[in-house]
């Protein structure tokens, strides 16, 4: 037995596991509870596929196209592979589609209904037995086309590929498409986009009245404070890669473990440190108060805070991105031009930097999202300067 049969047989074992031993639906007391194990076939809830077609009839469709994956083991050369391809994606549209289509109360879409009647019995989620025949679905996709010779043939590349894509689509994917179609649908299902329209038309999200004195919509607000943010942890970050790698600066490795710190901790720490320092009562605040009579105020509260608690989040990311690309600037080429007479700036602006262009790139464009992402920072120091994320939680 070759390599491509092993392969095949393994992923066709785990796939008989799924259909024979394993409960196919949701459990209520959960699948690690393991007291389904002594009523899988006795109890209908609890039991297999093949037990369960019966009343829901289907899960033959399931079924018949694991028993043809089998049957393309046998078949030669390209024959097999590509039946196999077609034959595991059909699997894998199937129970995607047949999960969503049919609920526990019968059909999950009216069309569907109105077009095939009404099921005598919905069904619960998918279960153990489920996800294990989608796994071996994928697998053997992934197995076909390592055979056409997908990335040189290398069976566990390609398998890794595609579970991470499986993984990142259900994980990332699928949440965002799920709440779109729910921007557009009525209580009914039906399509109504009057919710999105209407949002997409919300003069507090994209106004521009602050170019006559007004105040600007939300977006615009996120994207300046985005960008400034950018332009601060690029700077900083690009600071401190020079200073630990062209000066003698003392404890260059405890700086570089201390640019973890700001990524482990929780996103609202950095927030809730500039409160207790710069606050209204905060330490700094009131020792100011107490020497130079200085009045406290909430400047802290709005843009400025979030901007300064976002700069000192994303800094140690930037540095992180730009330390690499300062090492990676070869000191021959500054030391030729510094040789040719041009001073440090000149040698820096005209050799360095350019050098550095699409690291600086990366380094703004991950402050950039991380900016536009944060949630913690502006929760903490918003206050009515509220910001995308904000929003849209609230």
């Amino acid at each position: 037995m070759n390599a491509n049969n092993r392969r095949l047989a393994g992923a066709l074992i785990i796939g008989a596991v799924a259909l024979l031993l394993l409960p196919w639906f949701s459990l209520e007391a959960g699948f690690f509870s393991s007291g389904w194990l002594t009523s899988l076939w006795s109890v209908s809830a609890n039991a297999p596929a093949l037990w369960q077609v019966g009343e829901h009839p289907w899960l033959l469709i399931a079924i018949a196209l694991f028993v043809l994956c089998a049957g393309c083991g046998i078949l030669p050369g390209a024959a097999r592979s590509r039946l196999l391809l077609l034959f595991s994606a059909l699997g894998v549209l199937f129970l995607i589609i047949e999960g969503h289509a049919i609920g526990y109360s019968g059909w999950s879409w009216l069309w569907l209904e109105n077009r095939f009647g009404a099921l005598a019995s919905g069904q619960p989620a998918m279960g153990a037995g489920a996800l294990l025949l989608l796994t071996t679905f994928l697998l053997l996709f992934s197995f076909a086309l390592a055979e056409r010779g997908v990335m040189k043939g290398d069976a566990f590349v390609v398998a890794s590929l595609v579970l991470l894509t499986a993984l990142v689509s259900i994980f990332v994917l699928y949440p965002v498409l799920s709440m779109f179609v729910v921007s557009v649908q009525d209580v009914d299902g039906s399509f109504k986009p009057d919710g999105l329209i209407s949002n997409i038309q919300d003069p507090s999200i994209w106004s521009l009245s602050c170019l006559s004195g007004g105040t600007c919509g939300t977006a615009w607000r996120t994207l300046w404070l985005a960008l400034m943010t950018a332009a601060g942890s690029t700077l900083l970050g690009l600071a401190f890669a020079l200073a630990a790698t062209r000066t003698p600066l003392p404890f260059k490795k405890a700086l570089r473990m201390l640019t973890i710190l700001p990524i482990i901790t929780p996103p609202f720490v950095i927030g809730l440190a500039l409160i207790l320092l710069f606050g209204r009562s905060g330490v700094v605040t009131e020792h100011l108060a107490a020497l130079f009579g200085i009045e406290p105020g909430r400047w802290l509260y709005g843009l400025t805070g979030i901007w300064i608690a976002q700069v000192l989040s994303f800094t140690p990311i930037a540095f992180l991105v730009l330390i690499g690309v300062v090492e990676g600037v070869s000191p021959s080429l500054e030391e030729a031009s510094q040789t040719l007479r041009a001073n440090r700036w000149r040698t820096f602006t005209r050799v360095s930097l350019p050098l550095m262009a699409p690291g600086l790139a990366n380094a703004f464009l991950i402050s950039f999202i991380e900016s536009m992402a944060d949630f913690g920072n502006p929760m903490v120091l918003g206050g009515s300067h509220g910001v995308l994320s904000t929003e849209i939680f609230f």
